[in-house]
């Protein structure tokens, strides 16, 4: 018996909430968007990378199930790629406006990541 410790399959893992993760997103992205406090532009930070180390695992297993040359899944593949790379960078400065724009960019990787997540099979419309 194989005692390595397999994750979870996408079934058996709880579905995304993407209507609470594109309401984390409008905060930022919004055209009237309120610039948040220096906490709460940390709060909500640290909640978007929460969202995408979730979603990135269940976009790639509901991609990797669809054939090799199709288009869904090579675009929800690039969109998991971009949204690792965004996890692994951090703001170029402390500044409130460089954190601003980093979590932006980080919402806009989790809007990706939702609407891929409806593109593969991960939600039902």
């Amino acid at each position: 018996m194989n005692a390595t410790a397999r994750p979870p399959s996408a079934s058996s893992r709880p579905p995304l909430d993407t209507a609470a993760m594109r309401t984390a997103t409008r905060r930022l992205l919004a055209e009237d968007a309120e610039p948040p406090s220096p906490q709460g532009l940390e709060t909500l930070t640290l909640q978007l990378r929460g969202y995408m180390m979730l979603a990135i695992p269940v976009v790639e297993t509901a991609a990797l199930t669809w054939p090799k040359n199709d288009v869904p899944r090579a675009c929800a593949l690039a969109c998991i790629g971009e949204a690792r790379m965004r996890l692994r960078l951090e703001p170029k400065n402390a500044s409130l406006p460089a954190c601003i724009a980093h979590a932006q960019r980080l919402a806009r990787a989790v809007n990706a990541l939702c609407d891929h997540y409806q593109t593969v099979g991960g939600e039902r419309r």
